[in-house]
């Protein structure tokens, strides 16, 4: 499977609780940490991660335009953000990754039926035996 984008793990989390994600969002504020909260936590650092990679792609085109001097000073700075550039990316990958596994390995529950479960017929219980009673004195 291919590593999926932010967008992409939003409407498989989206399909498998069959709700958007901010109403999945605020359902997971009101309830303990469980499922949900580990993958609505997932996808937001997977976002975040796409979001670094396309802020410091385009820094980096901006300093290593042809017409723009690189100097000592530069050099800092674009090997800086080459690094951050590298971090985010691998970041997106390993949540990315893990993300598509997890929800891999989940389904959605069938809905419950509509029919009102079959009742068991309710049998009388059979009286106890009447004790005797002490003889009174």
């Amino acid at each position: 499977m291919p590593d999926l984008t932010s967008t992409e793990i939003a409407g498989r989390i989206e399909d498998l609780y069959g709700a958007p994600l901010t109403d999945l969002e605020a359902h997971a504020q009101d309830r303990p940490p469980g499922m949900l909260a580990a993958l609505l936590g997932m996808h937001h650092e997977l976002a975040l991660a796409e979001r670094s990679i396309s802020f410091h792609r385009d820094r980096l085109v901006r300093l290593v335009q042809p017409e723009r001097p690189i100097g000592g000073h530069e050099v800092s700075h674009v090997l800086d953000c080459a690094r951050r550039l590298a971090e985010a990316v691998a970041v997106r990958d390993a949540h990315g990754k893990a993300t598509a596994d997890v929800l891999r390995s989940l389904h959605r529950a069938p809905a419950p039926q509509d029919q009102a479960p079959a009742q068991t017929p309710v049998v009388p219980a059979v009286p106890a035996p009447a004790t005797p009673s002490a003889p009174s004195r």
